[in-house]
C-alpha cells in the first residue's frame, strides 16, 4: 500500500502546534513521519520530540528519525543500543544519513526490538548491495531518498530513477519527498524554497509531485519534506487515488452530460497497441455506440487535450483520446477537455494497458 507522511521539526515549534498537525494529516490519511535526530541540539528540544512521537504513535504513526554515527556517540549509544532509541523516542525506523560499513546495519536489522533501518536511497553507490550481502532481515531494511532546501541542487530524473530502480531491484520498500508550496521549516533553518527530492519539483503543486512520484512504479510512500504543510495541500494528498493516475483537467464548455459520463465516470485505460499520437480508451465506443454526440470543439488538436469522437464517424463515436502530440482535427474529434499544463508530463506515465482518470 501506498502511503503518505509529513516532517517534524521540534526546534521549529511548539508541541501544541504540531499536535495539531498531527492530527490534521491522521484525518487525511497521513500514517507516517519523518524527523531528524542530528538537528536536535539540546535536552528540551530531544523531550519535545518524545511528546510529540508518543502522540503520533498513538495516532498510528510510524515514525522515522535521521541519524548519523556521530549522533550514536553523541548520545552516548552504539548502533547495537537502537532498541533503545525505539524505545525512548517511540520509532518505527531509524534513517542513516550516512551508514556504517554495511555490517552494522546488517546486525541493526536483526536486532530483537525490530527497528527498520531505512538507507539514503539518493546517494547511488553500491552501499545497499554491501548490505545484502552481510545477509540482513531485508524486511527490515527499507529506503528514502534525499530532499535538497537549495535551489538547483536536488536530484536529476535520471539519477533519480537509477538509484530507486537499484533498490527496487532488491524488493525495498521506497520513499521519497515532496515538498510544501506553504511549508518554511526544515531540519536547520528556515527554507524558502522548499525541500523536494527531484529539482523539477520544486515549484510543482503538491498533488502533482505525488502522482509523479507514485507513478514512476519505484516509490511506495511520498513524505512532505517542509513543515507546515497547508491544510488544502493535506486534502488534497488525501484524496488522490494512489493507485491508479487520475489527470486534473478543465472541461470545454459544450462538453455534453453524455461526454462528461464518459469523462469521469466510466473506467479508461491505454490499448496495448499503442499509438505515438494519441492515447486510446476505445471501451466507451461499444458501450455508447447508440448514443448522440453532437459536434462541437472540432479545432486543431493539441498535446493533452482530450477527445470524444462524434457522430461524424459512425464507426469510432463515443472513443476518448489523449492527444500526445498536435495533430490536425478532422471534424470527428470534439475536444471534451484538456489536461492542466503541470500535469501534461505526467502522459508518458500512461503505459500500455495502464489504467488512468480524470478530475476537475
Amino acid at each position: 500500500m501506498k502511503r503518505l507522511g509529513i516532517s517534524l521539526y521540534p526546534q521549529h515549534s511548539t508541541l501544541e502546534e504540531m499536535k495539531r498537525y498531527v492530527q490534521l494529516a491522521h484525518d487525511n490519511g497521513f500514517d507516517r513521519i519523518f524527523t531528524c535526530l542530528m538537528s536536535l541540539k539540546q535536552d528540551e528540544e530531544r523531550q519535545k520530540l518524545q511528546q510529540i512521537n508518543e502522540f503520533a504513535q498513538r495516532l498510528g504513526f510510524d515514525i522515522s528519525a535521521d541519524i548519523a554515527p556521530g549522533v550514536f556517540d553523541d548520545l552516548g549509544l552504539t548502533y547495537r543500543d537502537i532498541g533503545y532509541l525505539k524505545e525512548h523516542y517511540y520509532l518505527a525506523a531509524l534513517r542513516l544519513d550516512m551508514g556504517f560499513s554495511g555490517q552494522e546495519e546488517a546486525l541493526m536489522s536483526l536486532d530483537g526490538s525490530h527497528l527498520k533501518i531505512e538507507l539514503n536511497i539518493s546517494n547511488g553507490t553500491k552501499y545497499v548491495d554491501n548490505i545484502i550481502s552481510y545477509q540482513p532481515n531485508k524486511e527490515n531494511i527499507i529506503g528514502c531518498h534525499n530532499f535538497y532546501p537549495k535551489r538547483f541542487t536536488g536530484l536529476s530524473r535520471q539519477h533519480f530513477l537509477q538509484t530507486s530502480q537499484h533498490f527496487k531491484a532488491h524488493n525495498v520498500r521506497t520513499a521519497a519527498m515532496i515538498s510544501s508550496q506553504h511549508g518554511q521549516y526544515g531540519p536547520w533553518e528556515q527554507t524558502e524554497h522548499g525541500l523536494p527530492t527531484l529539482e523539477e519539483h520544486r515549484y510543482l503543486p503538491i498533488t502533482v509531485q505525488a502522482k509523479d512520484l507514485w507513478h514512476t512504479g519505484l516509490i511506495d510512500d511520498c513524505i512532505i519534506g517542509n513543515m507546515f504543510a497547508s491544510e488544502e495541500e493535506l486534502r488534497a494528498l488525501g484524496q488522490l487515488n494512489r493507485n491508479k493516475l487520475e489527470l486534473r483537467v478543465v472541461q470545454s464548455e459544450d462538453t455534453s452530460i453524455l461526454e462528461e459520463t464518459i469523462l469521469y465516470k466510466e473506467p479508461h485505460f491505454n490499448r496495448g497497441d499503442v499509438s505515438e499520437y494519441v492515447i486510446r480508451s476505445t471501451q466507451s465506443r461499444a458501450k455508447y455506440k447508440n448514443g448522440d454526440f453532437p459536434v462541437h470543439d472540432i479545432r486543431p488538436l493539441k498535446r493533452g487535450d482530450v477527445t470524444i469522437d462524434n457522430n461524424l464517424d459512425v464507426r469510432y463515436k463515443g472513443e476518448l483520446q489523449i492527444v500526445l502530440k498536435d495533430i490536425p482535427n478532422t471534424g470527428s474529434s470534439n475536444v471534451v477537455a484538456s489536461v492542466v499544463e503541470e500535469e501534461l508530463f505526467l502522459l508518458t506515465c500512461i503505459q500500455p494497458w495502464a489504467s488512468f482518470g480524470f478530475t476537475k
